[in-house]
């Protein structure tokens, strides 16, 4: 069955300008993505307190542990959708959207219940300090009851990436921060409801970013149209995602476990620790972006000319986004390391907090061009429908070997800037392997 003429195609067209275009809205809207938490941190920094301050923070890596799974699990979707829509194969296009959606209320459902249920413990397991903790709790817990809009509007955002459109999701991404924004200050600032109103206001705006992608995908005329009662799951496409998606789930697990593992071990070294090295994270989160964005604008660059089986346009459209991502990281480094003591005193003007946070920042950015390299091979990867490799190659160095580099280095030295250092040491490792599997091996023909 064929498609007509679609929007979105990568398949023509001047390749820089394709991976730009696209990435740029991608970027700006990761950006305002990163703001929810960020912004939480900072409402919460100069309206509420330290303790809760560190709440916020020390609960980031536990929120991605059971989100990144599910998150990882509906990329396969976007592959699957990218290649049918490339060979312009609207039957194909149907199904994958409509198998997708009935993935995303599943997922979203067990999130919630997993997350609501564990907070308590999962907070002790990774060791929050007990002056915090009630905090942690009620932030926690208020965040997963309302994680479904979250994954929602990601998944479907991933859906509408996979067919070329990254403005959309921007313009109601820009709505739901702004709302965000104003309900924390209205919820804190004004009706002191405390850091349970930062959490009611981050869940308020996800639900609304939400429903504005769903009704962008019911209202469009284009093939990738949801129709709320077609929703099911299609066997043949279900098990085409689970394949491309169960191996980036399982990876995003695992590598989120480890970074939990680390909080764990940063938490060890107190509230300070938790504060400060909560709060570059949120820096980081920024300063990651345009990598992230290069990468997912890959993974759909070569999903879609796989599916249209210009193989020659997909090797040199990983040449330029290579050089994208990486010249990009490079002046972004430059600037953290300039201007990092500014950065960091926008979340608070406790000194200790910002002494971490400089020391963590000043540890891991030299490693973030190899973390560059990393990311968008794996984009390049995952496009290609060989999402085993950054699996494998992610789980054994962002996770067995930070895990035994920080349990070891902690025991011995007792210092935190070991802990961080667990970051860049794994992100070399990673960027070499990638690296030589890129160069020596076939891997454009080995899946398609």
């Amino acid at each position: 069955m064929e498609c007509t003429k679609q929007k979105g195609l990568m398949t023509e067209g001047s390749i820089f300008k394709k991976l730009l275009y696209f990435s740029t809205p991608l970027l700006i809207g990761n950006i305002f993505q990163q703001l929810y938490n960020t912004v939480d941190s900072i409402v919460v920094g100069n309206f509420i307190g330290d303790n809760a301050l560190a709440a916020v923070n020390s609960s980031g890596a536990v929120i991605n542990l059971l989100v990144s799974f599910f998150m990882g699990l509906s990329m396969g979707g976007g592959v699957v959708i990218s290649n049918y829509f490339g060979a312009e194969d609207e039957l194909g296009v149907h199904k994958a959207v409509h198998t997708t959606f009935a993935l995303t209320i599943v997922s979203g459902i067990i999130v919630t219940i997993i997350g609501v249920l564990l907070t308590p413990i999962i907070l002790k397991w990774v060791n929050v300090d007990p002056e915090v903790m009630p905090d942690s709790i009620l932030y926690l817990k208020i965040f997963f009851a309302g994680i479904l809009g979250l994954i929602i509007y990601n998944i479907c955002t991933g859906m509408l990436r996979a067919v070329g459109d990254s403005k959309h999701p921007l313009y109601f991404l820009i709505i739901s921060s702004v709302l965000n924004i104003v309900l924390d200050l209205l919820f804190v600032a004004v009706f002191n409801f405390g850091i349970a109103g930062v959490a009611y206001a981050t869940i308020i705006a996800q639900f609304i970013s939400a429903i504005l992608t769903i009704r962008l995908l019911i209202k469009t005329d284009q093939t990738y149209k949801l129709d709320l009662k077609k929703i099911k799951f299609y066997k043949e496409i279900l098990i085409k995602i689970l394949k491309i998606g169960f191996p980036s789930a399982i990876q995003n697990a695992v590598v989120s476990f480890s970074n939990v593992v680390v909080q764990a071990n940063i938490n060890s070294f107190g509230k300070v620790a938790m504060a400060g090295a909560g709060c570059y994270t949120k820096v980081a989160g920024f300063a990651l972006m345009p990598v992230m964005s290069f990468s997912m604008a890959l993974t759909t660059f070569v999903g879609q000319n796989i599916g249209a089986k210009k193989y020659e346009r997909v090797k040199k459209g990983a040449k330029i986004g290579l050089i994208m991502s990486c010249s990009t990281i490079l002046f972004v480094s430059v600037l953290l390391i300039i201007f990092g003591p500014q950065i960091m005193s926008i979340f608070t003007d406790n000194q200790d907090f910002i002494a971490i946070g400089e020391l963590m920042m000043n540890t891991v950015v030299p490693g973030y061009l190899l973390l560059a390299i990393s990311h968008t091979i794996a984009g390049v990867m995952r496009g290609a429908g060989l999402t085993k490799v950054p699996m494998y190659v992610m789980v054994s160095c962002w996770c067995v070997c930070r895990v035994i580099w920080i349990t070891v280095t902690a025991k011995i030295f007792n210092n935190i800037r070991f802990v961080f250092m667990g970051w860049p040491v794994t992100w070399v490792l990673s960027a070499i392997i990638l690296i030589i599997y890129y160069k020596k091996v076939n891997w454009l023909y080995k899946n398609n």
